[in-house]
């Protein structure tokens, strides 16, 4: 079929049913169309050249949007005849694609304006049904370019954190009318669907444990259930997987394309569910029952809501936007941070070689590099491998606050993978301790401050991170050396040793 200004209504709609709701959205003129015999004289006889003067519509604009939303709904696309610009017309547009991106402008904005009421207080069902009549056939690039808009216009993203259930809730019939894009075993969006299903089984099997522990729960019960619910929470726990490679992987790809919204309060969602997990083993050990019950039904719901977000929002959005080479880097990213429960499929391998985020440092060929050093000399090779032999983790930030560097040590104190390099380090941090990031770099920029030390307790381990500025000998700055390291064990050290002891 060709759309054409000569296309008949009647022809269209009894091909393709679902574009009468579309025009709908388009324009409340078309709302006409539903009455079944305005359709039956009217249909048979107008041409979309009528019924784009009927709705007030440019033309071209009409069959690019109806070309558009065929495709959208079937993955079939249409052949298109535009109309010719009329002679001497400056206002007329020839160009399609202006056409379409102006009406996806026109579409965000729309959206914008749905959030934004409910960021006031207005109702959700009030505001549902406005999207029903306003805009329909919302898409995922579309939710989110309008979550980064609002981001950029001031709104909070912890606000834009806390709207997310109920603009996803909003949009959801849009969402599940949208088709699903079907991904080949073993691309990385496969990966992450099936542990979406793994993670299901232990959401599932969590939920029945909990009813198992009566109403209201009883602490006999739940003493003699410990050890099982323990190992049910040190399963979930293998989400952080899941959640490294997004944060690692995708959002810094998407950022490259210019698409920041997801990641930004998607991570912030991620520490939430961290920090539930972490909150259930000390509730564990402590025997708060009741407390470990209500957490467990907040997180399970978390989690559900998550993968939801994922499947409808995250991953359609990615398939869109990413191309071979940065699905090849995703995929060699992916192996060295591992995999929630599942082994992947080995079917999908990259037909291009991997396309780092950024090209900038990447390592150069040719002869062998001689550092000429302070003291002494060293190849680059050289260079690498001590750095990655150092019995700390190490990251470097250049002036720009743009991460250059990272040492590949085997076992790091934080994951880390190559999707980091060139990325804005605001950008590698959750969204509630950018402010402190910024603060110390700021602090090292003026030259107020050379150094800020932590101390943190994490699974078993007491770890040591400082942040060091890194100068030149005229005092310019350089940028920000992160230095980690688990010193559980020199913790432990007293009186000394000074005889070789490898038995």
């Amino acid at each position: 079929m060709i759309l054409s200004p000569r296309t008949k209504i009647d022809e269209l709609l009894k091909k393709y049913p679902f574009l009468l709701e579309y025009l709908v959205s388009l324009a409340p003129a078309y709302a006409k169309l539903k009455n079944p015999l305005l359709r039956k004289t009217l249909g048979k006889l107008a041409n979309l050249e009528q019924v784009a003067s009927m709705g007030g519509l440019p033309l071209n604009r009409l069959l690019a949007a109806l070309q558009a939303e065929v495709a959208r709904q079937t993955g079939e696309t249409l052949a298109l005849e535009l109309a010719a610009e009329k002679p001497g017309s400056t206002a007329a547009r020839s160009d399609s694609e202006a056409e379409a991106k102006q009406a996806k402008e026109e579409r965000i904005e729309a959206l914008k304006g749905i959030i934004k009421a409910l960021h006031a207080g207005g109702d959700p069902k009030v505001l549902k049904q406005r999207f029903a009549e306003v805009i329909r056939g919302v898409s995922a690039a579309e939710i989110a370019a309008m979550e980064q808009s609002l981001i950029a216009e001031g709104l909070p993203e912890e606000e834009v954190k806390r709207l997310c259930d109920v603009h996803v809730l909003v949009f959801q019939e849009s969402l599940e009318e949208a088709p699903t894009p079907t991904y080949p075993p073993g691309h990385p969006l496969h990966t992450l669907f099936l542990e979406n299903r793994a993670a299901e089984k232990i959401l599932a099997e969590l939920e029945e444990r909990l009813q198992g522990l009566g109403e209201p729960p009883a602490v006999s019960v739940f003493e003699a259930k410990s050890e099982e619910l323990q190992n049910l929470i040190h399963q979930l726990s293998l989400i952080e997987r899941h959640y490294l490679k997004k944060e690692n992987q995708l959002f810094p790809r998407l950022e490259a394309h210019g698409v920041s919204g997801p990641s930004k309060v998607m991570w912030a969602i991620h520490d939430d569910i961290r920090s539930y997990l972490k909150g259930l083993r000390e509730k564990i050990q402590e025997k708060r029952v009741e407390d470990f019950v209500e957490t467990s039904r907040l997180l399970i719901q978390m989690i559900r809501d998550m993968i939801y977000k994922e499947e409808k929002i995250l991953f359609p959005l990615s398939w869109e936007t990413l191309d071979e080479a940065d699905w090849a880097g995703v995929k060699r990213g992916e192996e060295e941070i591992g995999y929630a429960w599942i082994t992947p499929g080995g079917e999908w391998q990259p037909r291009v070689p991997p396309r780092e985020v950024s090209s900038a440092y990447r390592p150069s060929e040719g002869p062998e590099v001689i550092l000429d050093l302070d003291v002494g000399k060293l190849t680059a090779e050289q260079v690498n491998a001590i750095l990655k032999h150092l019995s700390v983790d190490l990251t470097f930030v250049d002036a720009k606050d743009v991460v250059r560097y990272y040492s590949g040590t085997p076992e790091r104190v934080f994951p880390r993978s190559p999707g980091v390099i060139g990325r804005q380090v605001q950008n590698c941090h959750p969204p509630k301790s950018v402010h402190m990031v910024n603060r110390i770099l700021e602090a090292f920029k003026k030259g107020e401050r050379n150094k800020a030390e932590f101390w943190i307790q994490r699974e078993g381990k007491f770890i040591y991170i400082c942040y060091v500025a890194v100068r030149d000998e005229a005092g310019r700055y350089l940028g920000c050396l992160e230095v980690s390291q688990d010193i559980s064990r020199l913790r432990q050290l007293q009186g000394e040793r000074r005889l070789l002891d490898w038995e």
